[in-house]
């Protein structure tokens, strides 16, 4: 799908532990970093539900495992998030949702803007004006 996009993110396997980075603006994402959140959530439950105006996302899942439903309005597409070390990168103007398929599951999202209300599109009708005006 146009303006998403799965990225590997660097991973580092060692004898104690692994480790993902994530560096903000050319280096391995595209833009730089103004706001980190987590989400947690269990088993069976749907977040997100919403589409930005202008706002960009990276989403990884930390932990768990995450299926992520992305919408442009004319195409629906489906990736799974199962590993520190992929991400999905969506641009502004995709709806999504983000169905959580294992207990105790995090989602890690980084964003390219600070949160403002106002970027928010939480009515799917609305979302479908929004991108066909």
């Amino acid at each position: 799908m146009k303006f998403v996009k799965m990225l590997e993110l660097p991973f580092f396997n060692e004898d104690n532990g692994d480790l993902v980075a994530i560096e903000g603006g050319t280096n391995n994402i595209g833009f730089s970093i103004e706001r980190v959140f987590n989400v947690r959530a269990q088993k069976g439950q749907i977040r997100g539900r919403h589409a930005h105006r202008n706002c960009s996302q990276l989403l990884i899942c930390t932990n768990g495992e995450v299926e992520v439903r992305c919408d442009s309005g004319t195409k629906n597409s489906i990736y799974i998030l199962d590993k520190p070390n992929s991400g999905l990168l969506i641009s502004p103007k995709i709806w999504s949702e983000q169905k959580y398929i294992k207990a105790n599951t995090i989602l890690t999202v980084l964003c390219d803007q600070p949160f403002d209300e106002n970027d928010y599109i939480r009515d799917y009708d609305e979302f479908l004006k929004y991108i066909n005006d």
